[in-house]
């Protein structure tokens, strides 16, 4: 049976989602170009990444700008209009909120708005995995792997923001035996998120797993006390095995499920014939 959808069928969300994505997220691409424009001012902690590190912004939103055109589109209707609904609008305000007051250094409530971010973030993520079953590679590109990328980065976010609204400036103090012991269990808990990535499906999450393993590079990049500088390279590698495992789960069971269509088409259509 054909589908019938219209690409007007739920048009006013569609048109908001045009308009906060142009007012509140697109900004954020030109950070490929010049990121450190952006982010140099901001406090200096023992847990801040090197500049590269906000590049994945500009591919998230990038990906995101897919999004915005196969929400027109039924395949795309169904994940975001139906199933993400008005969660991604109230995204891009608090997102935008959060860099606005981030920009500023006012780091306690930019702290507040990276959590708002992250459940936010968690939310769609969730309805995404569980409920949308990616049924084609536009689903894939443009539904599935920003908010991957999403959900990955904003949790880095909410650590580093919690070093920025209540850690110390790495300027003018040397790090003390609790910052150490912090900074350790920050890079314990994206190392460990990373492994869950690995394992929130059968086949993985090979984004989520991605955003985590580049923002630990990029700490142990920039970090040059050697606890913090080595502790970051040790979990760097043990989240890229996890970012492997996905990979090898990834590629797995999708040979798995050509494998199941393939034994299907060859199936005779009339049984014992």
């Amino acid at each position: 049976m054909p589908d019938t959808t219209s690409w007007t069928d739920g048009i006013l969300l569609k048109l908001v989602n045009v308009v906060v994505y142009a007012l509140f997220l697109g900004s954020n691409v030109y950070t490929i170009a010049t990121p450190e424009d952006v982010y140099r001012f901001s406090k200096e902690t023992y847990f801040t990444p090197s500049i590269w590190a906000y590049g994945i912004w500009s591919l998230i939103h990038l990906l995101l700008l897919g999004l915005i055109i196969y929400q027109f589109f039924p395949s795309g209707k169904r994940t975001i209009i139906d199933g993400i609904s008005w969660r991604f609008p109230l995204l891009a305000v608090l997102n935008a909120i959060f860099l606005y007051v981030w920009a500023r250094q006012q780091y306690i409530v930019a702290f507040i708005f990276a959590l708002l971010v992250s459940s936010t973030v968690s939310h769609i993520y969730y309805i995404v995995r569980k409920y949308h079953t990616p049924e084609n590679l536009n689903d894939e590109l443009w539904v599935h792997l920003p908010f991957s990328l999403y959900h990955g980065w904003t949790t880095v976010l909410v650590i580093l923001t919690a070093f920025e609204a209540f850690g110390v400036d790495a300027i003018t103090h040397k790090p003390g035996v609790f910052t150490k012991v912090f900074v350790f269990l920050g890079l314990l808990f994206l190392e460990t998120t990373s492994a869950a990535y690995a394992f929130s499906s059968p086949e993985g999450d090979l984004a989520g797993s991605i955003a985590i393993t580049w923002a630990l590079f990029a700490i142990f990049d920039h970090q040059h006390d050697p606890f913090i500088h080595w502790s970051a390279f040790a979990f760097s590698l043990l989240s890229l095995f996890w970012v492997l495992k996905s990979l090898w789960s990834f590629f797995i069971g999708r040979r798995s499920r050509l494998t199941i269509l393939n034994d299907e088409e060859r199936a005779p259509l009339v049984p014992n014939a």
